[in-house]
C-alpha cells in the first residue's frame, strides 16, 4: 500500500483560519485537533474534503490513538496487530492459519444459512475476508471503516474511555462492490453490496473495508512487506479527539446506541457466526 498523496494534504489549523499543508507522515505524528461537538466535526471534515478532491473519505472510530515506535499514528489491520517487536511468525503463522479454516466454515455455512446465497462467497476471498472481518469471526487483514461519520463517532464513543477519536482516510474513488486501486495498492470493499439484506449489522453501520492489494493471504506472503507497509496509518488525511460528555447532543446529533450499532437480535446470520467460532475453538 502506498502512502497517501504524491503531494501535500491540505489541511484545517485548529483555530481556523488559512488551510495549511502537511505530508501524511507529519499528520500522523501531529496530536489529534480536538473539536468540541458533532456539528464542529463535521464542518472540519467538510473543508478537508473539500480541500482535497481527489480522494474518498472514510472514517474510523476508536478509543484511543494508537502509535507506532517513531510517535506515528498506527491503524493496521487486526491479523497484523501487537507490539512490532511481538508480531513474528510464532504469532502470524496461527493467525493466518485461522483465518484459512474460518474461510472453509464460511462457504460451508453459507449455503445454509437462512440468507440468500451467493456464489461469490465461494468464489472470491476479499467477500469471504469481508464478512469473517465484520461479524468479528476471524482476525483478517483487512480494516473496518465507515462511509457515515455519525457511525464512526458513535462507535468512538461505546468505550468506557472519556474521549473518543476519529481518522479520516483518504481512498481512491468507490465504484461497484470491490474498488482496486494498483497504483495506490488498495483495494475498498462495500460491504452493503457482498451482504444480503439479512445481514443487517454492515448495512446499519455503513461499512466498508480496507485491504492491501495484491491480497496477504498466507503468512508466507507477508515476507515482502515490512510492519510499516501494511498500517493503514498510510492513508491518513486527518485526525480528531473530542469530550464524549460535551460531544452530543441529545436533540440535533445524538449518539447511535450500541444496541443500533449492532442489531444482533434480529441479524439471522449471527446465528452462523457464532456456529464457526464454536468450530474454530479458542
Amino acid at each position: 500500500m502506498k502512502t497517501i498523496g504524491s503531494s501535500e494534504l491540505f489541511q484545517i489549523p485548529e483555530e481556523g483560519g488559512v488551510p495549511v499543508s502537511r505530508t501524511c507522515g507529519e499528520i500522523r505524528k501531529s496530536e489529534a485537533v480536538q473539536v468540541k461537538n458533532y456539528l464542529d466535526l463535521a464542518d472540519k471534515i467538510a473543508e478537508i474534503q473539500y480541500l482535497n478532491p481527489e480522494y474518498v473519505l472514510v472514517f474510523r472510530g476508536q478509543s484511543k490513538d494508537y502509535k507506532d515506535r517513531s510517535g506515528a499514528s498506527s491503524i493496521p489491520p487486526g491479523i497484523f496487530r501487537g507490539e512490532e517487536s511481538q508480531v513474528r511468525r510464532h504469532i502470524l503463522a496461527p493467525r493466518f492459519d485461522r483465518l484459512r479454516r474460518a474461510e472453509q466454515a464460511l462457504i460451508e455455512h453459507w449455503q445454509q444459512a437462512p440468507i440468500d446465497g451467493n456464489i461469490k462467497i465461494k468464489k472470491y476471498r476479499i467477500l469471504r475476508w469481508s464478512i469473517l472481518q465484520h461479524y468479528e469471526i476471524c482476525e483478517t487483514p483487512l480494516l473496518d471503516v465507515t462511509y457515515s461519520l455519525r457511525v464512526a463517532a458513535s462507535f468512538a464513543s461505546l468505550s468506557r474511555e472519556p474521549q473518543g477519536f476519529v481518522f479520516a482516510l483518504g481512498v481512491p474513488h468507490i465504484s461497484g462492490t470491490i474498488t482496486t486501486d494498483m497504483e495506490a495498492g488498495l483495494q475498498t470493499v462495500r460491504l452493503s453490496s457482498v451482504c444480503p439484506p439479512q445481514a443487517r449489522r454492515p448495512h446499519i453501520q455503513e461499512g466498508y473495508l480496507l485491504g492491501e492489494y495484491p491480497d496477504i493471504s498466507v503468512y508466507s506472503e507477508k515476507q515482502n512487506y515490512s510492519s510499516f507497509e501494511v498500517d493503514f496509518g498510510r492513508r491518513l488525511l486527518a485526525k480528531f479527539q473530542f469530550n464524549k460528555e460535551t460531544f452530543w447532543s441529545r436533540n440535533t446529533f445524538p449518539q447511535i446506541s450500541r444496541k443500533a450499532l449492532y442489531p444482533d437480535a434480529d441479524d439471522p446470520f449471527m446465528e452462523v457466526a457464532k456456529q464457526i467460532k464454536a468450530e474454530l475453538g479458542s
